[in-house]
């Protein structure tokens, strides 16, 4: 389906692009409603004859509206959201607009899993283009290090099977490059891993105050943690005012090997307002906290840093800015190892890890006239930690708010090599590059 600005029904089939509330005004000239791997080769061809640059978007769950450039084409792949799973191999065949609750629910039934994203609605593949931080990353690494081919339509209309062994280059950029990525990927096979017999969550609150003294402890407790336990700091308000959150999911064999794996947690010398004892928790549960977390409808800006500072320096940093925010929905997430650097190997992937720490703030509101407001809050927090800052993350940082955004979420070699590969498989410049500042 295509339907072109000015058309009947263009503003609706516009709004239903970004899974945000807030929509940027940038305005596609037409866009393409994908139904197959053909549907997409035949718009890149269309496109090509029309002089228009490519955007694509698979889920809509870019925070700064990437898929939505004015002028140009939009190809749509949300109508692409076929799953095959070989259960024997431990391997899945994906389209991009399978989502990752979908993903898990098919899974389950096998015993296999897969570091989906922290929320469910977001589709695998603007997701795993990007890298992927999800469940479970701390052991299994960035999602993109699972998948193990790719099916793709070039700027010429080609479609390839991309791999170690068919044009590597281009496995390598999909692997990380995110909304700059040269191609419309139509397809990924995905390597499986055995699904956790247990998950168990546990949590402290504490005043905001005490941000301090609360990473000092939970710094060390992290050090003993094995991999299988997913480590996240959470500055928020809650109904006991500003706090922050220490929570903890371990993916375990069984409940004896989850209690064990949190025991460096267990005892806690800071005076909590609350705490949650080891618990067993679903998946389906663990998106349907994050849906409470990111509500849908609601307007949403984000931005993130990569950092050499100790958690301790950053989240003191971060807290200032929560104590301000003007929105009691917004903040910031900071999880510990959010991609296990052993599965994150610089030669197999565009994607790396820039610090030995990470954070997301997140302004989140409802009202309209609200939009400066919270929008200034978030670039007033960026200013005040990015001093502390080596990189962002290409999925979700705030590529509108500084020309340097996309080239610092990539190790400089990287950044040049993917440069170059843009131009070796899209000379003439059919797919728009980075989002940058207006």
């Amino acid at each position: 389906m295509n339907v072109r600005r000015g058309d009947p029904g263009y503003d609706a089939v516009r709004e239903a692009v970004l899974w945000n509330g807030l929509k940027p005004d940038r305005f596609p000239e037409v866009i393409v409603r994908a139904a197959s791997a053909g549907d997409v080769a035949a718009a890149v061809n269309q496109a090509r004859a029309e002089g228009l640059r490519i955007a694509v978007r698979s889920g809509g769950h870019s925070w700064c509206g990437s898929p939505l450039r004015d002028g140009g084409m939009l190809i749509d792949l949300s109508e692409l959201r076929g799953t095959d799973i070989d259960p024997a191999a431990r391997t899945a065949t994906v389209q991009p607009a399978v989502t990752g609750r979908d993903l898990v629910g098919r899974l389950a039934p096998h015993g296999l899993a897969f570091p989906t994203g922290h929320c469910g609605s977001v589709a695998v593949g603007g997701y795993l283009l990007s890298g992927g931080l999800g469940w479970n990353g701390t052991e299994l690494g960035p999602a993109c290090a699972s998948v193990q081919q790719v099916e793709a339509v070039t700027a010429d209309g080609e479609s390839v099977t991309c791999d170690a062994e068919h044009h590597p280059d281009l496995f390598w950029a999909v692997r990380g490059a995110g909304p700059g990525f040269f191609a419309v990927v139509t397809g990924f096979r995905l390597g499986l891993h055995p699904a956790s017999a247990t998950i168990l969550t546990t949590s402290y609150v504490f005043p905001l105050s005490q941000t301090r003294p609360v990473m000092r402890w939970a710094t060390g407790a992290a050090a003993a943690l094995p991999p299988s336990v997913e480590l996240t700091y959470v500055l928020a308000t809650a109904p006991e005012g500003k706090v922050i959150t220490v929570a903890a999911t371990a993916f375990s064999g069984s409940p004896a090997e989850a209690l064990q794996a949190l025991e460096p947690l267990a005892a806690c010398p800071i005076a909590a307002l609350s705490h949650q004892a080891p618990a067993p928790v679903t998946f389906e549960e663990l998106y349907d906290g994050a849906g409470t977390a990111w509500p849908a409808d609601h307007r949403c800006v984000a931005d993130t840093l990569w950092s050499d500072a100790d958690y301790e320096t950053l989240l003191a940093r971060f807290a200032d800015a929560v104590a301000e925010a003007p929105s009691a929905k917004s903040l910031v997430l900071a999880p510990v190892t959010p991609a296990s650097p052993e599965r994150t190997r610089a030669d197999a992937m565009a994607f790396s890890v820039l610090g030995a720490s990470y954070a997301v703030p997140y302004a989140i509101w409802e009202d309209p006239a609200d939009d400066a407001a919270n929008i200034g809050w978030l670039r007033d927090t960026m200013h005040a930690v990015e001093p502390l800052g080596t990189g962002h993350y290409i999925a979700e940082t705030d590529l509108t708010a500084d020309a340097s955004r996309a080239a610092r979420s990539f190790a400089p070699a990287d950044w040049e090599r993917l440069g170059a590969l843009k131009k070796r498989y899209d000379p003439d410049n059919v797919f728009h590059s980075y989002l940058g500042p207006a």
